[in-house]
C-alpha cells in the first residue's frame, strides 16, 4: 500500500480497478484549510490523463510493474520496434509509449521498457545520454549577459539550452530526467 502522500513521479498504484501512473505532482498547503496532494495521472491500460486532487493519507494498493532493458531498433512508420536483448523477441510500440523517450535515443541504443500484466505502456531513457549537437549558432564572443546560453538542437531533434562555447560537431551530456545540458563530452 502506497499513501498519495509518498506520491512521486513515475509510481504506479490502482484506483477504481485500474492502474494509473504519477506524471506529475504537487503537495499543496493552503493558507487555509487542509493540505493536499494535487496530481497530474494517466491510466496505463487505457492511456488517459488527467488532474486529480488527493488527501495525504488515502491509501491505495500498489501496482506491480515489470521492467525490461530493450534495445531500440527502428521506426517504421507509426511504429517504433524494440527488441529484448535477451530473447531477441522484437516489440513493436506506438508513440504515445515511446514519446518522451524518443526525444533522447537513437537506434541500438538500450532503454528501460516497463509492463504491466505483460502489456507495455512506457519506455524510459538512460538516465544520462551523449548526444551530438546538429545545429547552434555561434556564440558571441563577449556576450555574458544573462545566462550565456544558447539553443542547440541534437542529432534526435531534441533542442535545449547550452554554454555558449558549444559548438556544432559536438558530444555533449544531457540529463533525461530533466532535459538540461551537463557537460560537454
Amino acid at each position: 500500500m502506497i499513501s498519495a502522500g509518498e506520491f512521486r513521479k513515475g509510481v504506479t498504484f490502482v484506483m477504481d480497478g485500474d492502474v494509473y501512473q504519477i506524471l506529475d505532482f504537487q503537495h499543496v498547503k493552503p493558507g487555509k484549510g487542509a493540505a493536499f496532494v494535487s496530481t497530474k495521472i494517466r491510466n496505463v491500460v487505457k492511456g488517459g490523463t488527467r488532474e486529480m486532487n488527493f488527501n495525504p493519507t488515502e491509501r491505495f494498493e500498489k501496482a506491480s510493474i515489470e521492467t525490461k532493458e530493450m534495445q531500440y531498433l527502428y521506426q517504421d512508420g507509426d511504429l517504433y520496434f524494440f527488441m529484448d536483448t535477451e530473447s531477441y523477441e522484437q516489440l513493436p510500440l506506438g508513440h504515445e509509449e515511446v514519446e518522451e523517450a524518443l526525444q533522447f535515443i537513437r537506434e541500438n541504443d538500450n532503454v528501460l521498457v516497463r509492463f504491466f500484466e505483460g502489456k507495455p505502456f512506457e519506455v524510459e531513457a538512460p538516465n544520462f545520454v551523449e548526444l551530438e549537437v546538429t545545429h547552434t549558432e555561434p556564440g558571441l564572443k563577449g556576450d555574458t549577459s544573462g545566462s550565456a546560453s544558447k539553443p542547440a538542437t541534437v542529432e534526435t531533434g531534441y533542442t535545449l539550452q547550452v554554454p555558449l562555447f558549444v559548438d556544432n560537431g559536438d558530444i555533449i551530456k544531457i540529463d533525461t530526467r530533466s532535459g538540461e545540458y551537463l557537460s560537454r563530452v
